[in-house]
């Protein structure tokens, strides 16, 4: 009898040594079984016919495994899952939702500011009378500035000669198609004139920035192109109207109240963002370990100029035959691609003569700079000056129309192509890897 209640012990005490078998379910709970059925059976033998060492042993054991749940016994016919395993589940289950989203947030969130502003325009036009379009702006040109790397700067100035043909290109060659626009024939004719208008503006204020940004591209460089393209075409512009599509006729624009309206949205934002990095480190660390957090923020902030757009031009955009509207969507994406392929096309020339692939312009991120800032139009320049104009070239709401829709289309398109560089180059990083 002594030897079976030693043989007990050894069994059952952890500091008796090693046990002869390990079992993962199996304790021995006399007083009270618990199972997570919601069963419970009580014991067969009374707890007082145990010598008292088992005792201790048995209540013990019964603690350890009450505080730990995992080790209970589940029955078949048990309450359902747990809501840890129901959570990762379901998380499982929606993952490749949320890969999708998160390459493609920038479309979407643009795609889903033209629907708000389509369904319901009053949230748009009011945010348009509280001028969200221009803070919007500002906070990208912030971020812009917050996320800048001197070394960046660096190497946009040693991109000087992409950054020259890029201000060439925008000011200079782009506005000659205007030419060619004019040429077609379409009722209301103010939907050619307002796209050959279009063609004569500075780049984007910002979404080519942002956009650069994304396909991770020449940030700084795109950042100094976007600044001074406005900036110059203040003075340009007017030129570029009078000579290509006023036939000699003078325009002219708010010079003043222009440059203002640029040095307070771009230029003191980015300016503010960049001693904020270089005076607190915190800051730095901040930005640097959220880039993607950041880059998020950019887009919801981008998408707001189109939702702002669109729901102020609502009520007009019934009044206009939806095919006569249609064609004019297609003639803005069809000006964007020219203006796409032209660019690409001039990279290619560039590189030929300046070099080859040891050129600044076949450098990777110097080029899709360049291609996406010099290829894209703004849209609040562009009705700055139909204001000025007055009813010169037609109905002021005619020539804006075309040029929203042209608007959108170029950040849109411009958006799946960086989502599909940036698959790409994740594939190839993964190729290679492997």
């Amino acid at each position: 009898m002594a030897g079976a209640y030693q043989a007990l012990l050894n069994l059952t005490s952890p500091v008796a040594g090693a046990p002869p078998f390990r079992s993962r379910k199996h304790t021995f709970t006399t007083p009270h079984l618990s199972f997570s059925g919601n069963r419970s059976f009580g014991a067969t033998r009374s707890n007082s016919l145990l010598p008292r060492e088992l005792r201790s042993v048995t209540r013990t054991l019964v603690i350890r495994n009450s505080a730990n749940p995992a080790q209970e016994f589940q029955g078949n016919d048990g309450p359902n899952q747990p809501p840890q395993v129901f959570a990762s589940t379901f998380l499982a289950s929606a993952k490749p939702l949320l890969n999708f989203v998160g390459s493609n947030f920038l479309p979407l969130a643009l795609i889903s500011g033209v629907t708000l502003g389509l369904i319901n325009p009053s949230l748009g036009c009011l945010a348009h009378k509280y001028h969200v379009a221009k803070f919007s702006t500002c906070g990208i040109f912030l971020i812009s500035g917050l996320t800048l790397r001197s070394e960046e700067v660096g190497a946009a100035v040693a991109a000087w000669p992409v950054g020259l043909y890029g201000l060439a290109s925008i000011l200079l060659l782009t506005p000659l198609f205007s030419k060619i626009i004019l040429l077609i024939h379409l009722q209301p004719q103010e939907f050619v004139t307002g796209l050959a208008l279009f063609c004569c503006m500075p780049t984007t204020l910002s979404s080519g920035v942002a956009l650069t940004r994304l396909a991770g591209g020449n940030s700084a460089l795109a950042l100094a192109m976007t600044v001074l393209s406005s900036l110059f075409g203040i003075l340009i512009v007017p030129f570029s109207i009078s000579k290509l599509i006023a036939g000699g006729v003078g325009a002219s624009l708010p010079a003043d109240q222009l440059f203002r309206s640029l040095i307070l949205t771009l230029l003191t934002p980015l300016i503010f963002g960049k001693v904020l990095r270089e005076s607190f480190k915190g800051v730095a660390d901040f930005c640097d370990s959220n880039r993607k957090l950041l880059s998020c923020v950019n887009a919801i902030l981008l998408s707001l100029v189109p939702w702002i757009q669109v729901s102020r031009s609502r009520s007009l955009l019934l009044m206009v035959k939806l095919e006569v509207f249609l064609v004019a969507v297609v003639m803005g994406a069809v000006l964007h691609l020219t203006l796409l392929g032209f660019n690409a096309l001039s990279i290619q020339i560039l590189c030929g003569i300046s070099g080859g692939n040891k050129s600044i312009f076949a450098n990777k991120e110097n080029s899709s700079a360049l291609l996406l800032v010099a290829s894209q139009k703004t849209l609040p320049v562009l009705v700055a000056v139909v204001d000025q104009l007055g009813g010169s070239f037609g109905e002021s709401g005619l020539l804006v129309l075309p040029c929203v829709a042209a608007h959108l289309n170029q950040i849109i398109m411009d958006s799946f192509f960086v989502s599909f560089w940036n698959k790409k180059k994740q594939s190839l990083g993964d190729n290679k890897s492997a």
